[in-house]
Parts: C-alpha cells; structure tokens; sequence
C-alpha cells in the first residue's frame, strides 16, 4: 500500500508503552514458577500414592483419578514451560517473543483433559459390566489425602486464575481433582455402608461431567484466542466508539485486537486526521488511555492526513 509521508509519521507504541506517565507495566507474565514447582512435586508424589492404592483397593475410581492426576502433572508441566518462554527476549525471527506459547499451551491442557477424561470414562463403563468391590477405607483415606494435595495446589494458582487463561487452565485443573476427591470420598463412606460396588464406576463417570463442564470454556477461550479473536474482556465496538470520539479522528479503519499471550492484548488501526499529524503527545495519550480502559498494552496507530487518499486496507474485509 502507498503511504504519503505523512502516513509514516505514525507511532509505533511500543516505544512508549515502558513509560507510560510514569508508571511502567511489563509485559512478562506474573512469576508462579514456585507454584508450579511445588504444584508439580506434589502431585507426582500423590499420583504414586495413589496409583498404587488404587489398585491394591481394586478401585476404578481411585485408578481413574490417578489418571486424572498425571494428566494435571503434565499439563502443570506444559503451562510452566510456556511461562518461561513466554518471558524470552523477542528475536528477529520471534519478532513478538514467545509469549503465544501461553496460549498454545491453554489449549494443548483443555484437549488433554478432555482426552484423559474419555478414558476414564471408558473404563468406568467396562467396570459397570463386571462390577468388583472396592476396599472402601482404602478409597476413602486416599481421596482424602487428594482433596487437601489439590486445594493446596489450587490455592498457589488462585491469584492468577482471572488475568491469566493458563494460569486459570492450571487451577481449574486442581479445582476438578479436589472435586474429583472429594466425591471419591462421599462414594468410598456409600460402598462401606451399602456395599454397592456399581458407586464406584458411576463415580467416575458423575466425575468426568463435572470435569468436561469446567473445562469447555477453556477450551472455547484457548481455541478464540489462537485463532486471533478479540479477548472476551475486550468489547470492539467500545473500543472503534473510543477511537473514534478522539479530537481531530475523521474516520477509522484496519482495526484489530487480538491477543499476543494470556495476559497481553494487541491492536493495530488505521487513523483519518484530515487536520494533520497531531504529534506524539496526542499518541502518546491514546495509548495510555487504551491501557486504562480497555487493557490494550500494544497499541500501534497509523495516522492517514488524506481522507480522499483510498487505503486498500480501509474495506472490512480487507486484513
């Protein structure tokens, strides 16, 4: 696209998003290294533990939410990593870093808790046609110990689960285990004082419900954003409304906002200022005010003085 002089005067505002007014942001995301270091400890240990109980104990529930748990183990694994990588350096080829490892990651969990919660159920199923007794004590001291090695976990990610999709990813996922437990509990007490074996199999399939429940927006959200969609958080006619009401803005086109990681969102839009450049004060408070309100740390704004000038991005279905 041919560009007037004028129209490379635009701003590219990374350069000023390290000092905004004074009060710099970082665009690494918060460090949960610990937890996921303590979060992964505990639960391999409590896998083993429970693995083998469950299958001393004959229980498909407890065998089920060993399962369960080792899937937790490498999605913790996963999230970590992409964590770490979403905090490198950009490069000339990784010119944005790494940070969409993050979102790579959201989505690897949320279809391999699916896929671990298929199998699961799937042997819940089997068990329903050869029904065997559980060792009800055994089911019951075990989950109990799992309710308080997951909450425990859960609560390391807990101040990260609302502005991080993969942070929330990884506390969803102790979430669902704690619950997991804690109904493996309830159906470990109903098999010791009833002596219905089928509790154990209908267990794990009331289980792998709750956990399909909690994980579908996971999903959802993790697939929207790697697919470049605008962050749930964001409202784009607000933001088009906002760009829109600036002082000296004619007219508005080649507007995007997508997510460039978990925790950071990007836009970039073509500005009509028939008036003339307004100069980097005015840009430079576009893009603190597009932080404020709308949570956009990388803004870049192309400024157009010739509103007669045919952008061949103007048209909507132009990207």
């Amino acid at each position: 696209m041919a560009h007037s002089h004028d129209d490379h005067d635009h701003d590219h505002s990374h350069d000023h998003a390290h000092d905004h007014g004074g009060h710099g942001h970082s665009h690494v995301p918060a460090n949960f290294g610990a937890a996921f270091l303590i979060g992964i400890c505990l639960n391999v240990g409590f896998v083993l533990i429970e693995a083998i109980a469950g299958w001393l104990g004959n229980s498909v529930a407890l065998l089920a939410d060993a399962g369960h748990n080792l899937s937790d183990v490498l999605g913790l694994v996963v999230a970590w990593v992409a964590t770490i990588l979403a905090a490198r350096l950009p490069s000339a080829r990784f010119t944005y870093g790494l940070r969409g490892s993050s979102i790579l990651a959201a989505l690897f969990n949320a279809v391999f808790l699916l896929v671990a919660v298929g199998g699961i159920a799937w042997e819940a199923i089997i068990r329903f046609s050869h029904p065997e007794a559980a060792h009800g004590l055994t089911v019951i001291g075990v989950a109990a110990a799992g309710i308080v090695v997951n909450g425990v976990t859960a609560w390391l990610f807990a101040s990260g689960s609302k502005g991080d999709i993969n942070i929330r990813g990884a506390f969803l996922h102790m979430v669902a285990d704690a619950a997991v437990s804690a109904a493996v509990v309830i159906a470990g007490i109903l098999m010791i004082f009833t002596g219905w074996v089928w509790l154990d199999p209908l267990t794990s399939l009331v289980i792998c419900a709750v956990i399909v429940w909690g994980t579908w927006s996971l999903l959802r959200d993790s697939l929207f954003m790697s697919l470049d969609a605008v962050p749930s958080g964001v409202d784009p006619a607000a933001v088009r409304a906002f760009l829109l009401g600036q002082p000296g803005v004619d007219g508005l086109h080649d507007l995007h906002i997508w997510p460039m990681s978990t925790t950071e969102i990007a836009l970039t839009a073509h500005l009509v200022m028939s008036g003339g450049h307004p100069g980097d004060a005015f840009l430079l408070g576009l893009c603190e005010e597009l932080e404020h309100k709308f949570g956009i740390v990388h803004p870049t704004i192309q400024i157009e003085i010739d509103q007669h000038n045919a952008c061949e991005l103007a048209p909507d279905e132009v990207v």
